[in-house]
């Protein structure tokens, strides 16, 4: 089988149970499948079809007699649980020394440097709930013109102004100033921008979030399509996670609905290479929230739309369902959780075959070229002879 094209769709934070190591990271017990698997919301028989619940150590749910897809289960070998890491190993980059996190907040040079270049001051500088720092801090931030700095478990930066004070464009432009302070051993995966709108108490973000990422340090599999002249469309956080690189054009999304419309639209065209999708709100609104129901809806939405997806496919097209991390909706903590993600592959040329439990993400960008046909030096071992019939 010559693959013409692959779908690769990150459903964000989508994990499927503990890693052996996952209590190094306070993570110990997570599971966000099984959290959403509990909910009534909860029906996903298009991915139960694929083999979803025949992937190693998940013990609930009906197993497929016959599943339409392989399917397995991932390791992240990089040292953390975020966005960045995870997509980065996915596409053949492992970190293995963790980004820099602030659980006390950014250093006072850092602060300093970034009021004096901005002409703004600093409300909050901590590890926030995103929602609650506005409860929190909206008020006076509008009172005074002060930006809120926080941060997270994650390697962020996140910035918040009310768009009526600080216009979203104005926010990128100090979140650009915050990239260029944040580098070397301040290094942070990601800046945030999180522009708010409405009146205290009733804050709410508005959809014009953007991430300035870190680069990768070394070729990922989107630098090697590129420089091989394949065709690399980018859907949803994509370009930003990977600071645009390897890629031609940006396709923001304002949600799952529209990440799937895009990636549908995509489907209709005539490319030859990869269209890598990450669906958001999983994690943004439902898993950072413990939003457990609304977070299992969001699967169903997803796996409804799969299976009018699937007719859609060329017979030499591939499929790729993963996660980047986990982010269960049901523990205390609302920050991602260190966890297996699974990996569904569907296409006419495909075997059903169980991969087991493979030691890294990056198998996943190793076998992308090698079904592309396109050499590159990442890490990972692909595992396409194994899927393909």
């Amino acid at each position: 089988m010559k693959t013409k094209r692959v779908f690769l769709i990150v459903l964000d934070s989508f994990g499927i149970g503990e890693m052996k190591d996952s209590h190094l990271y306070g993570d110990e017990g997570s599971n966000t499948l099984y959290s959403c698997f509990k909910q009534k919301e909860f029906s996903v028989p298009n991915m139960k079809r694929l083999g979803l619940f025949n992937i190693d150590g998940i013990d609930f749910g009906e197993k497929e007699s016959e599943p339409l897809g392989a399917y397995g289960r991932f390791c992240e070998k990089s040292r953390g649980k975020d966005t960045t890491v995870g997509h980065w190993e996915i596409a053949g980059v492992i970190s293995d020394e963790p980004l820099p996190t602030y659980p006390g907040g950014f250093p006072d040079e850092i602060i300093k440097e970034f009021t004096a270049r901005t002409g703004r001051g600093v409300l909050c500088n901590r590890p926030y709930s995103g929602t609650k720092v506005l409860e929190d801090y909206g008020r006076e931030h509008l009172e005074t013109g002060k930006l809120i700095v926080y941060t997270s478990a994650d390697s962020v930066f996140q910035l918040a102004a009310h768009e009526s004070l600080v216009p979203p464009e104005k926010l990128y432009e100090y979140c650009k100033i915050a990239r260029e302070i944040l580098k070397g051993k301040h290094g942070v995966g990601r800046v945030i921008a999180r522009p708010f709108e409405g009146e205290y108490p009733n804050f709410r973000r508005t959809a014009n979030r953007h991430d300035f990422s870190l680069e990768p340090p070394r070729n990922t599999v989107i630098d090697i399509l590129n420089a091989k002249g394949f065709d690399v469309i980018p859907i949803g956080k994509i370009y930003d996670i990977f600071a645009g690189r390897g890629m031609k054009k940006a396709n923001p999304t304002k949600g799952n609905a529209h990440g799937m419309e895009l990636t549908e639209k995509t489907a209709e065209k005539d490319f030859h290479g990869l269209c890598f999708t990450n669906l958001v709100d999983f994690d943004m609104v439902y898993g950072h929230r413990n939003n457990a129901p609304g977070y299992a809806k969001a699967l169903s939405e997803f796996d409804s739309w799969l299976g009018e997806f699937m007719k859609k496919l060329n017979d030499d097209d591939v499929l790729m369902i993963t996660a980047d991390h986990g982010c269960d909706p049901l523990t205390e903590s609302t920050d991602h959780s260190r966890e297996h993600t699974p990996l569904l592959v569907y296409g006419k040329g495909i075997r059903p075959v169980n991969l087991g439990t493979r030691k890294t993400f990056a198998d996943i960008g190793k076998t992308v070229l090698d079904l592309l046909g396109a050499d590159g030096d990442i890490r990972g071992e692909s595992f396409k002879d194994k899927i393909v019939r």
